[in-house]
């Protein structure tokens, strides 16, 4: 009798010193930042869910009803009436000004990012590095006026080219920061072995540094591709006409002069943004590498 119950005794101690781990974890859970967390979720959906119930309802219901109610008759009128207003010309116009914009600005930017990293010349390269920092310290704001002035004399306003143009200019300097700490932390043993192989400059910057920092690479893209997509004052003030209108431009087609139409507008807003939750679909995991890689280390 005397051994079982000790035999129970130590059984029981094994599962106390069992469920201690499981104890002390669940008291250092973060209770606190966990609920701001939902509460912040929750305001972050609210006007989400807003828009996408607001563009099913008719205009006369968005004003008759609560903002917040689900549409009582849904209805699909304010996505057919913004894809007849020539939305397929202004989702043309917004996807050359971005691959326009961001190809360009990657491929200059990850060769100048190597060769600051990996050239020879040191005192030109670090007032190099030094002239792209200065550039993030100059938002597009201040300069809105010279860069006009600057189209305006090259001839090209009222085109997508004078979107593009400036464009590559503002996402350089970022884009050579992230990519030049990405290839410094490349071993230079890599790229010694690739000279040692006989391998060119040329081929070491393609078929040694490119793969390694591929991650860096879709995060800039993603990156930039978001901004000039979404981007409203460089199209603004550098176009006039309809025709080169982008697609945060052509949110003033459905606003009328006393009234503004906004089931047609969130309607809008829907489709513009779908094109944005692909991208970010497809290099969602390529994107959170690049981050946690790169400002991690």
């Amino acid at each position: 009798m005397a051994t079982l119950t000790t035999g129970t005794r130590a059984a029981e101690d094994i599962r106390d010193r069992a469920a201690a781990p499981r104890r002390r974890s669940w008291l250092r859970l973060n209770w606190f930042g966990g609920t701001l967390g939902w509460v912040w979720l929750l305001i972050v959906m609210v006007p989400i869910y807003w828009i996408v119930i607001t563009s099913f309802k008719t205009q006369s219901t968005y004003f008759a009803q609560n903002p917040l109610a689900p549409p009582s008759a849904p209805t699909l009128e304010n996505y057919r009436l913004v894809i007849e207003s020539d939305f397929a010309r202004y989702f043309l116009n917004t996807v050359v000004v971005t691959v326009g914009a961001v190809a360009p600005a990657v491929l200059i930017s990850f060769m100048a990012a190597y060769a600051i990293v990996r050239g020879s010349g040191q005192r030109f390269l670090r007032w190099t590095n030094s002239l792209f920092l200065m550039g993030l310290a100059i938002p597009l704001q201040a300069v809105i006026i010279p860069v006009y002035l600057i189209i305006i004399r090259l001839r090209m306003y009222d085109t997508l080219g004078a979107i593009i143009l400036p464009s590559i200019a503002f996402a350089i300097p970022l884009s050579v920061l992230v990519l030049s700490t990405f290839i410094r932390d490349v071993p230079k043993e890599l790229f010694e072995s690739m000279r040692m192989d006989g391998a060119t400059e040329w081929g070491t910057l393609w078929h040694l540094a490119f793969p390694l920092t591929r991650p860096a690479l879709v995060t800039v893209t993603i990156y930039h591709g978001l901004l000039t997509w979404n981007n409203f004052l460089l199209p603004l003030v550098l176009t006039q006409s309809p025709q080169q209108r982008t697609l945060p431009l052509a949110l003033w087609t459905f606003q009328g002069q006393y009234s503004v139409n906004v089931p047609a507008v969130l309607a809008s807003v829907v489709l513009t943004t779908v094109p944005i939750l692909l991208l970010y679909a497809i290099g969602r995991r390529q994107l959170l590498s690049g981050l946690t890689a790169g400002f991690g280390k």
